[in-house]
């Protein structure tokens, strides 16, 4: 019970307050973290392919482990303090495994930056929350790219934690953004990271695997509940939720395209270099600054149906328990 209202109280803190930037993030030393122990393990092992992806091994191993003892070794010396205590901590990590708010609040500076036809601060906003190279991006690019990221990061940045954090607590959650962090910062198919980074990136598509299903169709019923086209959210992702060489982005991204009537994703830069990735969705309109809007609507009901339909699984699986 403690563990689903710690759950709700972190929700409700997301919402009302995003993620203050005066406030100590996880997520900050996670970050540390995984640079301290790229530069260790890339000494202590071999300079070659085989050594380099046994070192990825090590750190995709240590760093989640590590995080969930740690976090869990915090949770119950708070609880010996004192049960509020451990309660107050168990409250403050699942807020910060969260991040609907911020989500929607820096896709709104993009908004707000293309509706002032400001297109250079709006490359510079949407460069806070997309990975890919914002430089060379048209109106309509920005505005794509903001949409994609709400629903891309609607999984890994709201449903897949709420999916953990019910599940194991504090510590697990965090132990999954452990693995999105470590993901997002090693897990890229280049020169450097190619071998080093290829255990993190596979831990975080089965970690991400359930999750992101589940996640695509929050994201249609949400479409239903907002007014969208829910029953072209089905169509559009039944066909192309495999359209992306992550077996999980395009799950969320797919639903979003056809609820919006928009076609998503396709070639991008990144780095410096063109990739030709494949479309999500019909071009049946171009993509305007108000579906940025309309994906951050659909974000919040996805968010919060999430949370609902989390806690209640949650409580029937405890109930069953008892009666078993």
């Amino acid at each position: 019970m403690l563990t689903a209202l710690a759950v709700l109280g972190g929700f409700g803190l997301d919402l009302l307050l995003a993620d203050p930037a005066w406030m100590p993030h996880p997520v900050v030393w996670m970050g540390r973290a995984i640079t301290w122990l790229e530069k260790v393990l890339r000494r202590l092992f071999p300079d070659s392919p085989a050594g380099q992806r046994a070192a990825g091994r090590v750190l995709a191993a240590v760093l989640p482990l590590g995080t969930f003892a740690l976090a869990a070794g915090v949770c119950a010396v708070a609880r010996r303090v004192h049960p509020a205590l451990g309660f107050g901590v168990q409250l403050v990590w699942c807020w910060q495994a969260l991040a609907l708010r911020g989500l929607a609040d820096e896709s709104g500076k993009v908004y707000d930056q293309l509706a002032r036809e400001d297109l250079p601060a709006a490359r510079r906003a949407v460069s806070r929350i997309v990975g890919r190279d914002t430089q060379r991006l048209s109106a309509e690019g920005v505005a794509k790219a903001a949409v994609e990221t709400v629903a891309e990061n609607f999984s890994d940045g709201v449903a897949a934690p709420l999916f953990y954090l019910l599940i194991g607590g504090a510590p697990l959650g965090l132990a999954y953004k452990a693995i999105n962090t470590m993901d997002s910062m090693v897990g890229y198919k280049n020169e450097r990271y190619l071998h080093f980074g290829r255990a993190a990136a596979r831990l975080d598509d089965a970690a991400n695997y359930i999750p992101a299903r589940l996640a695509a169709l929050l994201w249609i019923a949400a479409a239903a509940l907002g007014g969208f086209d829910a029953k072209n959210a089905w169509r559009i992702w039944r066909r192309d939720r495999r359209c992306h060489a992550s077996p999980n982005s395009a799950q969320t991204e797919s639903a979003c395209a056809g609820a919006l009537g928009v076609q998503l994703a396709g070639p991008a830069w990144y780095f410096g270099e063109y990739y030709d990735k494949p479309t999500i969705g019909d071009p049946d309109r171009p993509v305007t600054p108000g579906d940025i809007l309309r994906a951050d609507r659909m974000l919040y009901l996805a968010g919060l149906l999430a949370l609902g339909l989390g806690l209640a699984a949650r409580m029937g699986g405890l109930l069953l328990w008892e009666l078993l």
